[in-house]
């Protein structure tokens, strides 16, 4: 199926790297247009360089979203450069690996808010935008650590599985308003956040022995459903959370 968002406009948090990088080039060969928001800006311009390679567009807006002036000045610049974006997709966030006891109560909020707080602050800025139009679609990037968990996940955990409470009530508040509103849960994925687990051969192998399909998945894969998802196709799916994770959670 051809998915076509031309005429649409995604604001996408984390797009300097990764799954936010990812996604971003699938929503482009689509045809829509994107609005990278990250704090790095040398690492988005080379994902913007990318796009306009291959006849996308996009621009680069730097900001830290879990600033709440931060991102009421990105909410302008956005505007101001393509109207009242259609798509907005958050997938900015932080893992600290440590048990609980050893965290400190600032290193805690840090990933709450680099998940949570930046998510709410994004969607009560952008919504709106959306609303009175008939189309709209959130995307929230969650984890399979919202489901089930690992030692040393406490605060990525609770970031995560409060981002799908969030999501499923966002859904109802808009799904009168055509907008949709889901998460998506990713599974190991092969990202530079886990670059260090892949390299590490006795720690991959227990990932491996986890993952029923045998494999780390691919970014391209995250990309594809989000593509989907972001769709006309799609609108009948709201308030839910995808897995995408390799058959992990099915054991």
């Amino acid at each position: 199926m051809k998915i076509n968002l031309k005429d649409r406009t995604a604001v996408i948090t984390g797009g300097s790297r990764g799954l936010g990088e990812a996604m971003a080039k699938s929503l482009a060969g689509a045809d829509a247009q994107i609005a990278l928001v990250a704090r790095d800006r040398a690492r988005m311009e080379l994902v913007r360089e990318d796009i306009t390679a291959h006849g996308g567009v996009a621009e680069v807006f730097v900001a830290d979203v879990t600033r709440e002036n931060e991102v009421a000045r990105l909410a302008e610049a956005v505007k101001a450069r393509f109207g009242s974006p259609q798509i907005l997709i958050n997938s900015a966030g932080i893992n600290l690996r440590k048990n609980l006891v050893d965290f400190t109560l600032e290193e805690f909020r840090s990933v709450l808010d680099a998940s949570l707080i930046s998510t709410f602050l994004m969607c009560r800025a952008f919504v709106p935008g959306m609303r009175g139009t008939g189309y709209g679609r959130v995307l929230n990037m969650s984890s399979i650590m919202s489901h089930v968990s690992l030692a040393g996940r406490a605060a990525y955990s609770s970031a995560k599985a409060a981002l799908l409470g969030l999501t499923r009530a966002l859904a109802l508040e808009l799904a009168s308003d055509g907008i949709t509103v889901n998460g998506i849960s990713p599974g190991p994925i092969g990202t530079d956040m886990n670059l260090a687990l892949m390299n590490n051969p006795e720690v991959n192998a227990q990932f491996l022995a986890n993952l029923p399909v045998g494999r780390w998945g691919k970014v391209e894969e995250i990309g594809a459903l989000a593509c989907y998802l972001c769709s006309e196709a799609a609108g009948f799916i709201t308030g839910t959370d995808i897995l995408i994770d390799g058959g992990w959670t099915a054991r």
